[in-house]
C-alpha cells in the first residue's frame, strides 16, 4: 500500500506528492513544522503541539492554514488513510508560493501545508533497553530556538556527528558560558549532584517541548519537584543521571555522554520512575478518552 500525504488540498500517494519549487520552505526555509505521535489511534498531547504550531506560525507572521478543528481532522484522515494506529504524523506550513525574493510576497499568498504519517514501534517497555549516549557539542543556531522552524541544517550536523560517534544526540551548549540548551531535537535534563531534577527554563534559547510540558504537568500532579533552572558542562560531568523528551524519544534514560558513564553508567531510579509516569501518560490520555 502506497503511502499517502496531504497536500495542499489533497490526499495523494507519496510518490506523487509534490510541492512548487518556488515554495518559501524550499527556498528560504520560510516555514513551521510539528512532530506528532499517535499511540493506539490518538494523537498525544495533540493540543500542545497544536499550540506550539500556532504560537511558532505567529512568531513568523504567518497564518494558520486552516482552523484547529480543521486542521485536526485533516491529521485523522491522514491516519485513517494510510491505516496507521502506531505512528509519527509530521506538518508543516510555508509561506506558500511566490517568486523568489527574501521579503515576503507584496500580495500575501495561501500558506503551504503538507501533511505525512509514518509507522513506528510502540512505546518501549523495558527502559534499560532504551538507554542511549549521548556526545555535547557547541550550540550553533540561531537565536530564536523557541520558534519551531524548518532551518534544521545545524541540528542535522550536530546529529549526524553524534551517530558517527555511536551517539544518538548532540547535548548542545553555549561557548561563551558553558551553559546547556538543549539536545539537537530534544529536551535534555540532568538529575544533578543533589539530586534535584533540572531541565533549563524557556526563553529564546530553547524550544518549549511538549513532551516536556506534559512530564512538568504530571510531576506537578503528583508532587515530584523539579527545576526549571540553567545548569553547565561541569554539571552535567557531576549529574547521578540524564535524560531527554521529545515526542519520539519519550522519556529516554542518557547514561554515557562524551564516552563518560553517567552516574554508574545504568538507568536510575529517578528516570526509571520517569519513564514509567509518562507511559502512563501515553496510556492514561487514551483511557481518558474512552
Amino acid at each position: 500500500m502506497s503511502r499517502i500525504a496531504y497536500v495542499n488540498g489533497r490526499y495523494l500517494p507519496q510518490s506523487e506528492a509534490a510541492v512548487n519549487i518556488e515554495d518559501r520552505g524550499y527556498q528560504f526555509g520560510d516555514g513551521i513544522y510539528e512532530v506528532v505521535h499517535l499511540h493506539a489511534g490518538r494523537y498525544v498531547d495533540e493540543e500542545r503541539h497544536l499550540g506550539r504550531l500556532e504560537r511558532s506560525l505567529g512568531e513568523i507572521k504567518l497564518p494558520m492554514p486552516m482552523s484547529r478543528a480543521a486542521l485536526s481532522m485533516v491529521l485523522r484522515e491522514v491516519a485513517r488513510r494510510n491505516r496507521v494506529t502506531e505512528g509519527l504524523l509530521y506538518m508543516q506550513v510555508t509561506r506558500g508560493v511566490a517568486p523568489r525574493d527574501h521579503a515576503f510576497p507584496k500580495t500575501p499568498v495561501p500558506p503551504a501545508l503538507v501533511v505525512t504519517i509514518k509507522r513506528i514501534p510502540p512505546y518501549p517497555v523495558d527502559v534499560d533497553k532504551w538507554q542511549a549516549a549521548c556526545i555535547t557539542l557547541p550550540d550553533l543556531r540561531w537565536a530564536r530556538r523557541d520558534i519551531k522552524s524548518v532551518n534544521l541544517l545545524p541540528n542535522c550536523l550536530a546529529r549526524q556527528t553524534a551517530r558517527e560517534q555511536g551517539a544518538i544526540e548532540a547535548i548542545l551548549y553555549d561557548e561563551a558560558t558553558g551553559l546547556v540548551t538543549e539536545g539537537a531535537a530534544t529536551t535534555f535534563w540532568i538529575v544533578d549532584a543533589e539530586g534535584a531534577i533540572r531541565t533549563r527554563h524557556l526563553d529564546h534559547a530553547i524550544l518549549p517541548g511538549c513532551t516536556r510540558g506534559a512530564l512538568m504537568a504530571e510531576l506537578a500532579d503528583l508532587g515530584v519537584a523539579f527545576e526549571e533552572r540553567e545548569f553547565s558542562l561541569d554539571d552535567v560531568r557531576n549529574a547521578r543521571e540524564a535524560f531527554i523528551t521529545s515526542a519520539t524519544s519519550f522519556v529516554k534514560p542518557i547514561t554515557r555522554i562524551d564516552g563518560a558513564p553517567v552516574g554508574d553508567g545504568k538507568v536510575g531510579p529517578v528516570v526509571r520512575r520517569l519513564f514509567e509516569i509518562f507511559a502512563r501518560h501515553v496510556q492514561g490520555g487514551l483511557r481518558n478518552a474512552a
